[in-house]
């Protein structure tokens, strides 16, 4: 106990000193290992094969498909395309805005890609109609967040893999919750735009709706690509990821020709860049599950929410208040991988279905994107826009009570997650 002790103060003071959240979690492990004279020649070979894993591969796939489609011209097309059917309407931008960030999730699997690769078209234009500037990053930084939620999704990934379920079936029970929640963040703006009087764009005729479509198509396509073959059974996500990749890298250099080769290497180094630091976390992580199981914290968690006689409503409340504060600090691969092998347990115990309580956990770690001080989200669109985090974050404070109305439902009805699974 003495030794956990020290490994959480560690962890605290590191993060204080702003260290990033890799090194933390694996000095501190090692610190706690070595006091409990654990034999510290396997941490290596445990943090490589680790990350040794075919599931895992999905990761940089995605990571590389996301930021070739943002700067390739597919997003670009896509909002070209729903702009020109509904953006003559009361808050016909807003609607465009969710909508694209739902396609672009359904590619990406990351909510800063997807907040980034968007928000730079979309918010200008609607600061342009006549939209509050401060309004536009929050709807582009909550509805980003779907990036982790729709399939694919670079945390439903890394939550199969450490709970060893079915990344399909995970896949399968983002959906119907993505939907919701988009439908959901839609209908407030769809409010807010006729309270406010937040115009659209002129009506674009019926006729000249037809060529925007017809060159979006070729992104209209990539999710069916991706998720069709992934159910159908034709392809694993892994294999799906690098599918996904090269049809991307296919169409932005042959069919829309907008992506030279300087960009490429660009986008190839930032995929790298993203990649190695999301593994550089699960490594570390995976050390830092070895300290948890060499002192029996899972176990000795379990048997204390069991005294304290939760059930499995009092518990989720519990764990989602957590979730929400620990996505104040951290990013959603640190919270599964920290807090998952010791909830694991619990779940069982409570019988809580893994799958439903993964939709749970990622509802919660979209929450986490938007909240200050570290909510991603906000910096992503503080960087794209030039404008200081606290005017992003005085735009998004409206979203929250429409993520948290659609997690009290996806807690309350688990067949949400689990209708099509």
């Amino acid at each position: 106990m003495e030794a956990a002790i020290i490994v959480i103060v560690l962890l605290f003071v590191f993060a204080f000193l702003r260290v990033p959240i890799a090194i933390s979690l694996a000095v501190s492990s090692i610190v706690g290992l070595y006091m409990v004279d654990f034999s510290l020649n396997t941490v290596i070979q445990k943090m490589f094969t680790g990350v040794n894993s075919t599931t895992l591969m999905a990761i940089p796939g995605f990571v590389f498909a996301g930021l070739i489609m943002a700067k390739g011209g597919i997003s670009k097309y896509l909002i070209e395309c729903i702009r020109s059917w509904v953006g003559h309407t009361k808050g016909g931008l807003s609607v465009v805005t969710v909508i694209t960030c739902m396609i672009f999730a359904a590619i990406s699997g990351s909510s800063p890609a997807t907040a980034a690769a968007i928000g730079a078209i979309m918010i200008p234009m609607m600061v342009k109609a006549g939209y509050e500037k401060s309004y536009s990053m929050g709807l582009v930084a909550a509805a980003g967040t779907l990036g982790i939620l729709i399939p694919p999704s670079i945390p439903l990934i890394l939550y199969g893999s450490v709970s060893e379920q079915s990344t399909g079936r995970l896949f399968s029970a983002g959906i119907l919750p993505g939907i919701l929640l988009g439908f959901a963040l839609i209908v407030y703006a769809v409010i807010v735009a006729h309270r406010k009087n937040y115009g659209g764009l002129p009506k674009v005729p019926l006729k000249d709706r037809w060529l925007p479509t017809l060159r979006a198509t070729w992104g209209l396509v990539m999710p069916v690509l991706i998720l069709g073959s992934i159910y159908t059974g034709i392809v694993t996500p892994t294999e799906a990821s690098f599918l996904a990749a090269l049809y991307a890298i296919i169409i932005s250099i042959l069919v829309y020709r907008e992506m030279t080769w300087s960009q490429f290497v660009e986008i190839t180094k930032e995929s790298i860049n993203t990649t190695s630091m999301i593994f550089l976390i699960i490594a570390a992580a995976l050390v830092f599950g070895m300290f948890l199981t060499t002192e029996q914290v899972p176990q000795d968690f379990a048997a204390w929410v069991s005294d304290s006689g939760f059930n499995k409503w009092t518990f989720l409340i519990i764990v989602s208040l957590l979730f929400f504060v620990l996505g104040m600090f951290l990013e959603p691969t640190a919270i599964i991988l920290i807090t998952l092998p010791i909830l694991l347990p619990i779940i069982s115990a409570l019988e809580i279905d893994v799958i439903h309580f993964a939709i749970i956990m990622v509802v919660n770690m979209e929450l986490g994107m938007i909240t200050p001080p570290v909510g991603l989200n906000l910096f992503v669109v503080s960087g794209i826009t030039g404008e200081k985090v606290e005017k992003v974050i005085k735009g998004v404070i409206p979203f929250f009570m429409i993520f948290i109305i659609v997690l009290i439902l996806i807690i309350i009805f688990p067949q949400i997650s689990l209708f099509l699974t």
